[in-house]
């Protein structure tokens, strides 16, 4: 049996490829891991199962410094977001074998478009995973404050997105004074996603203390956008119990991350003049309220002033017809005085007249005319018979004259 060293095996391995693999191939696969090593890029290539993340090929692939300039004056700026953790791409590679380093995968060439096309595809299956689980308009449908001025803010603090939207602010017109918390995170590159949820968990802790969330972030490349339609992403931005929204600075496409927002503008300025005209709409809305007021206040003082007047018209018509109508009484009154007087007058006399006819029927020659006489004992009268005693003297008198006469003894009369 021969033996042959590893080596040869090796060796052997290289020259099949080289008369098999004469030309560059191109081929599918993601990117699952990339590391700059100087000037030169390395990655770590795979391929996964259509139906699960299953890994069944794997390989590694260089671009060295020569290649990558040319990819770069071929391909454009675009170049490094195609070269990114997780994206799809579609690569020319040549095949090559040390008997050393093992196989490597040199790149020649990427393709933009393919790269591009399964972005979208993956897009457009997101999507209908929002809308299947409601997602979409979740978060719209949370009332505005009426008035924003405590802003919770994610956005990278070196951006000029995020000076540009504190500028605005802090130059409204109207002179609002707000309230911002920036909550940094990565707005490009594979983080993104992962950190603005972080933040996202950070605000909802405190959601108290804020009337909404702004996601912002400046201009860049279609390909810097791909992070803001990941799902884990957009659920948690639907899910906030405060309005969210968005300014990712895009002037014709629309991220995922829009559809789920409260409200989606396309620039961080923007953001800013939406939230500056929410609030000059509440002061508009309350000067209108205090001019409808002060209008119900001056009809109201006008009506009730116009009342006063009927009333104190009325008051004195009502004072003068009164007058009128006591001055006729007064008049009868005076007119009708002697009348009552002569009749009042009549009257006492008739009543006079018939008490002294009283008094003279009482009168004492009256009443001695009547039969009766009076008695006195040392002239002092005598009503009852125990005011005498036998022997005394008295003198009885009668109509026509007087006589003495002497107590011999009482006579009992009262009936028993």
């Amino acid at each position: 049996m021969n033996t042959h060293s590893l080596f040869e095996l090796n060796e052997y391995i290289k020259r099949v490829l080289a008369l098999n693999l004469k030309e560059p191939l191109w081929i599918s696969c993601e990117i699952a891991q990339i590391k700059a090593s100087r000037v030169h890029y390395f990655l770590n290539l795979i391929e996964k199962e259509p139906q699960s993340d299953n890994i069944i090929a794997h390989a590694d692939a260089v671009i060295w410094e020569k290649q990558y300039a040319l990819l770069r004056k071929s391909v454009g700026s675009v170049l490094p977001e195609l070269l990114r953790a997780g994206l799809s791409v579609r690569l020319q590679v040549s095949v090559d074998f040390h008997e050393r380093y093992g196989l490597q995968l040199q790149v020649l060439d990427i393709d933009p478009a393919y790269t591009l096309g399964q972005l979208e595809i993956r897009r457009r299956q997101i999507l209908v995973q929002l809308q299947n689980e409601g997602l979409i308009g979740l978060n719209a449908r949370l009332p505005l404050p009426v008035v924003c001025q405590r802003i919770a803010v994610i956005s990278s603090e070196t951006a000029a997105g995020y000076q540009d939207f504190l500028q605005h602010l802090a130059d409204n017109p109207h002179g609002y004074a707000f309230e911002q918390q920036l909550f940094s995170a990565a707005m490009q590159g594979e983080w993104v996603s992962k950190d603005i949820i972080h933040r996202l968990k950070e605000i909802q802790k405190k959601e108290a203390q804020f009337d909404l969330i702004v996601i912002i972030r400046g201009g860049g490349a279609k390909l810097d956008l791909g992070a803001f339609d990941e799902y884990e992403l957009c659920k948690a931005v639907a899910q906030m119990a405060i309005p969210v929204l968005t300014g990712i600075g895009h002037d014709v496409d629309e991220v995922l991350l829009d559809k789920v927002a409260h409200t989606a503008l396309k620039t961080p300025t923007a953001v800013a003049d939406f939230i500056i005209y929410q609030n000059a709409r509440f002061e508009e809305r309350l000067l209108q309220f205090a001019q409808q007021v002060q209008w119900m206040a001056m009809t109201q003082l006008q009506t009730q002033r116009q009342l006063l007047e009927k009333l104190q018209l009325l008051f004195l018509q009502m004072n003068r017809l009164k007058l009128l109508d006591e001055k006729k009484k007064l008049d009868n009154w005076i007119a009708q005085m002697p009348i009552f007087t002569r009749i009042i007058l009549q009257t006492a006399a008739q009543k006079l007249d018939e008490m002294d006819r009283v008094c003279q029927l009482l009168s004492v020659p009256a009443t001695l005319n009547r039969g009766f006489a009076l008695v006195y004992k040392n002239e002092q009268k005598i009503s009852r018979a125990n005011m005498l005693e036998a022997g005394d003297t008295i003198q009885i008198q009668f109509s026509d004259a007087a006589i003495a006469a002497k107590a011999d003894k009482k006579i009992n009369t009262s009936k028993t």
